[in-house]
């Protein structure tokens, strides 16, 4: 059943007069009354009578008046529902206890009036790819590491995150003001469970090849409270965190955090979107996001080649 057949119906019925709701609906006169035939046709009845004055309903179309004003009214709450702006913003933080996360909070805060819907898979880069390909998610964030996108996904670097050297109280590095990457040559650091392929396996790959570091993968991720603990407790392990992941530390932990400089690696985040995406909430994001970017920094940051 056409769905403008069904409107151009209930048009009628309230106008009482073809031409009044052709004129209405924005269609000729002839045109509307086309789709009044098709639609009693296939109904089987008839809907309207002719009078001199214009048209009433018939019977049967007193009856199937208030069925098809519930079938306008409802291809018109469906219409809204995905209207742009209408809908939260979908995001795709891969983990709420990461630096991408924070961002997305900064960006509530400054933009209250953008409807948020805020989701975290928890899995790599390609499967945030995936969803935004797919129009699962509005945006999400990725480092970047193939060379070329899926047809209609776009992408732009937004954040570059300084890495920064975590330990506990008793390791040889706890009281430094800050070090070098060649400062840690010979030292654990711990980073378990890096998924073989994913682009943080990547980026600490290349980081220990470049400077010579022993960067553990081994072992199961507990989460990050687990390796907080761990690095806590030893005085011959450390780990790489950025300033922001976790958002908050365990309680009662006894941490310290040392810059990392001369260079300081940083992991480069880029935003995902859809080019066809018109909700503005994704404009406004992209341009919050751009606005405090200050971008890469050359000799003075380190990112792998393949950023």
């Amino acid at each position: 059943m056409d769905v403008e057949a069904v409107r151009t119906f209930v048009t009628v019925a309230d106008e009482g007069q073809i031409q009044l709701a052709a004129q209405e609906l924005g269609v000729t006169q002839q045109a509307a009354s086309k789709r009044i035939a098709v639609l009693e046709r296939q109904l089987g009845v008839r809907l309207f009578t002719r009078t001199p004055h214009g048209v009433r309903l018939t019977l049967d179309g007193q009856a199937f008046l208030p069925h098809a004003k519930a079938v306008v009214r409802a291809v018109e709450k469906a219409a809204a529902a995905v209207r742009p702006g209408r809908r939260p913003l979908r995001v795709d933080v891969m983990g709420t206890r990461v630096s991408v996360a924070g961002l997305v909070q900064d960006f509530h805060g400054a933009r209250p009036d953008v409807p948020l819907d805020v989701v975290a898979t928890k899995g790599d880069g390609r499967a945030v790819l995936a969803a935004v390909r797919d129009g699962r998610v509005d945006a999400g964030f990725w480092a970047r590491r193939v060379p070329s996108l899926p047809p209609g996904v776009c992408s732009t670097r937004v954040y570059d995150e300084p890495m920064v050297l975590v330990t506990g109280t008793g390791h040889a590095l706890a009281d430094a003001d800050a070090v070098s990457p060649a400062d840690l040559v010979g030292h654990r650091i711990l980073m378990p469970d890096l998924a073989e392929g994913s682009e943080w396996a990547a980026y600490y790959a290349e980081l220990a090849a470049t400077f010579g570091l022993d960067i553990d993968t081994s072992g199961p991720s507990f989460g990050a409270d687990y390796l907080l603990r761990t690095v806590a407790d030893a005085a011959d392990v450390a780990t790489f965190m950025g300033p922001r992941t976790p958002l908050a530390y365990p309680a009662g932990l006894a941490l310290r955090t040392v810059p990392l400089h001369r260079p300081t690696p940083v992991y480069p985040h880029s935003l995902l979107w859809r080019d066809d995406n018109p909700h503005p909430g994704l404009t406004a994001l992209r341009e919050y996001l751009l606005a405090r970017y200050e971008g890469p920094r050359g000799a003075d940051h380190w990112v792998p080649k393949w950023a």
